[in-house]
Order: C-alpha cells, then structure tokens, then sequence
C-alpha cells in the first residue's frame, strides 16, 4: 500500500499544504488525491505568492486586473485566487459528499493585516465564504483573542473555519471554548449543526526551533510533540466527554486538532518527524510537498499518537523546570507568526499592485 494511504486506516487525514493553478490543471492534485488518498487542501499567502510569482497560468489575468484601476492589490489577488480554491473545492466535492461532510475541504486565509480587527475578520470572511459558495470552502483565520471571538460568530453563522496559528494548550482551549459557545447559539437558533465544520490548527516544529537552545539535549526536539499529545489529550475530554455530548446528540461535528508547520527544520530530526510521531484517529496532518514525498518513501504508518501519553507530560514537566513558560511561549510563537504572515501578505500584494 502507499505509505502515506496508510496512515488512513488509523483514522488521520492527510491534507496538502499547497495549491497552484499548475496542480490542478496538470491532474497532479486529481493524483493526489486517488494514489495518497489527500483528503484536503490548505494554502496561505506564502503559497499563493510562490504560485503567482512562477506559474505562468495567472500571467494573463493578473495583466487583466492590473488595467484596471479601481482595483487594490488585494482585490485583484482575491480575483486570481478564489477560482483556485473553487476549482480545488469542486475537485473534492466528490470526497465530501461520500463522506457525508467529514472530509473534503480546501482553506482560504483572510488577510492577516486583520489578526487583531474583530469586525474587519468577520466582513473578510463573510465575503470570501459568499464569493466561494462552496459547501467544503474553510476560511482560515488567525487564533489571536480578535480572531477567536469571530470564529465565534462565524460558527454561530454555519461558516466553516481552520483557525491556525495555534502553540500552545492554553490557545487550543480558548478556540474550543468559542467552537463549543458559537454551537450552543446556533443550536439555540434553531439551525442545524451537521453541516458545520471547523478544525484547530497546532504548529509543530517551530515550538522545537525556538524552545531548542533553551532545553538540555535529552528534552530537544521533544516539546512539539508532546504538547501535540497533550492537546489530543485534552480534546478527547472536551469532545468525547458529556461537554460535548448534548451537542453531539444534536449533529455536531468535533473541532479536530490539525497538525501544522509539519516539516522538520532541523535536519539533525527525522523528516517525518511531525508526521510518525502524531497518527491517530480524529485528526488531520496538513503536510508540505517535500515532507509528504519524504512519507511516501520512508514513513512509517502506525497508530503514535495516543501512545506515550505520560513521557509526553514528563517532558513538558521537564521543559517548565527549565524555566520554560509554555503558554507565554505559545504568545511569543504566535506573534512572530503573524509577522512572516504579514510579511509575506506583503510580498503577495506587491506582485498585485
């Protein structure tokens, strides 16, 4: 069997981190999705900037959009971009209906210039989910307090949303916290839940880059992924426990943990590191291009991520004596976060002016 397919039977889906007008167009995506079983898509201003910037397919409309003048950068990026993601979601709409909604979806980031406007996220967002009008479309917005109060409305509102930029347990519990309070309004509402669909995006190896130099060799390159356990932890309590059960009775859908920034940074770890260490049932694994043909050749499927679950918590023990504050870690992660998020917004919006 295809080793990344593997992973499958043990209840994680694998979605790509990338997207392109070449990856649709050539059918590379289309084999993605029939050889791996990719079961989703996500991309960010970073990937669009690389895809506008080498792919000659957007030469022709971005020349189009920059004659006209009523135009900002922005608008003319939306207009190159959201028939990708329509193009992509159409292409997975087949994965979403078998699946009856649980997999399937490609996400769409909201400007991160954003990160702190409650109210402009909310409009970005409530224009991007109408432009898409795509049953499987997530629109990405970032977990700062601003964003978790929209993602908030937005659930209420039956948007579908990837919240990203998360580092640390205390983050992943505020983005539960908004998830569980926007169902409970809409159930209150009288509408219906099945069709609501939201996941809670961990970045991985960037906890390891930063916490690295600060830890003794034997807790290195150990953090990210048992914080990634004790989150998993955590979520089976809140969503697989009575918090959750009245809802689930209702037709929720549980807001998965998705593993994020999962390709390796230090080259002295695996290179699927992020990914053998975090398979298990009700989660997602959003994998770069190089880190998934790196699984695809030497990966290992098997069952990791509810296994280890106390030398998990010793190792984060051992990084608070330390002197590690892990949640003022998880600020600090996220805020230098949205800053390349921002820089390469800029970048993006420099190819459009």
């Amino acid at each position: 069997m295809n080793r990344v397919r593997a992973i499958l039977p043990f209840g994680q889906r694998v979605w790509l981190d990338n997207l392109s007008r070449e990856l649709i167009a050539s059918g590379e995506l289309a084999r993605l999705l029939a050889d791996d079983g990719i079961a989703g898509v996500t991309s960010n201003p970073a990937i669009f900037y690389k895809a506008i910037a080498n792919d000659a397919r957007y030469r022709d409309d971005l020349a189009r959009l920059k004659g006209d003048a009523s135009l900002s950068a922005e608008a003319r990026y939306e207009a190159l971009v959201v028939p990708d993601i329509q193009a992509a979601c159409d292409l997975l709409a087949p994965l979403y209906r078998e699946t009856a909604g649980a997999d399937g979806y490609v996400s769409l980031e909201v400007s991160p210039h954003l990160a702190h406007d409650e109210a402009g996220t909310l409009a970005a967002a409530r224009r991007l989910w109408a432009e898409l009008a795509r049953p499987n479309a997530m629109i990405k917005i970032p977990a700062t307090p601003a964003g978790i109060r929209a993602f908030e409305v937005l659930t209420r509102e039956g948007v579908n949303v990837n919240i990203t930029l998360l580092f640390s347990l205390a983050q992943v519990d505020a983005v539960w916290d908004a998830y569980i309070a926007g169902l409970k309004a809409r159930h209150a509402d009288g509408a219906p839940l099945g069709h609501v669909k939201a996941v809670a995006s961990f970045f991985l190896s960037r906890v390891d880059s930063l916490l690295d130099p600060l830890l003794p060799a034997e807790l290195q390159g150990k953090v990210a992924v048992a914080l990634s356990k004790a989150a998993y932890a955590r979520y089976h309590e809140r969503f697989n426990g009575e918090e959750f059960a009245q809802l689930k009775a209702a037709g929720a859908r549980a807001q998965y943990l998705l593993w994020a920034s999962t390709g390796t940074k230090n080259k002295a770890y695996s290179d699927v590191l992020y990914v053998e260490s975090l398979i298990g049932d009700e989660t997602v694994n959003t994998i770069p291009d190089a880190t998934l043909a790196a699984f695809r050749d030497h990966g290992v499927a098997a069952a990791t991520l509810a296994t280890g679950m106390d030398d998990a918590f010793v190792v984060l023990q051992g990084a608070s004596d330390a002197g590690v504050d892990l949640a003022a870690t998880g600020d600090q992660l996220q805020a230098d976060g949205l800053k390349l998020f921002d820089e390469a917004f800029d970048a993006l919006l420099a190819l459009t002016a």
